[in-house]
């Protein structure tokens, strides 16, 4: 029976839920969700709760927010102007893309909200901080492919899919 271990592709289906109980996102109803196991395809305290589960596992996973998406850092949400952004954008809270910092780095900054004129903009992800509850359904365990290998990601459920 095949393992998660590292280099493992593990498909999965899983509910998502914060430490209010809301549901915060799922697989359930779709498709599970494959994922390159120790590639940090997903956050690192899932993976290591997931790591010796087997097919057919049925596993509660609560990860802390170091082992999550963090600790809230920085000044949080800042404002931009919305003329800064492209006409025609449907911005949305949560939406996250890459700024220039002042120091020239790029980094990943998250919509925290959106209004007529003000875009506020935050360097933490919206999950940062939150201690994460997972239920997770181990539905296969593959080996990857050479392509999958090299790019760090699986190809789909089945490893044929075009990225």
């Amino acid at each position: 029976m095949s393992t998660v271990t590292d280099g493992k592709v593990v498909i999965m289906h899983y509910t998502l839920k914060n430490s209010a109980g809301e549901v915060l996102d799922s697989s359930s109803g779709g498709e599970p969700l494959p994922y390159l196991h120790g590639a940090g395809n997903i956050v690192v305290g899932l993976e290591k709760g997931l790591a010796g589960s087997v097919i057919g596992d049925k596993k509660d996973v609560e990860v802390s927010p170091e082992e999550g998406y963090g600790l809230r850092e920085g000044p949080g949400p800042q404002p931009i102007p919305r003329n800064q952004f492209p006409e025609g954008v449907d911005l949305e809270a949560g939406m996250g893309f890459q700024a220039q910092a002042d120091n020239g780095q790029m980094m990943v900054v998250y919509i925290a909200k959106v209004d007529e004129t003000t875009v506020w903009v935050d360097g933490n992800h919206p999950l940062a901080g939150e201690t994460l509850y997972f239920s997770v359904e181990i539905m296969g365990v593959r080996d990857p492919s050479d392509c999958e290998v090299s790019c760090g990601t699986p190809h789909g459920i089945d490893g044929t899919e075009s990225q």
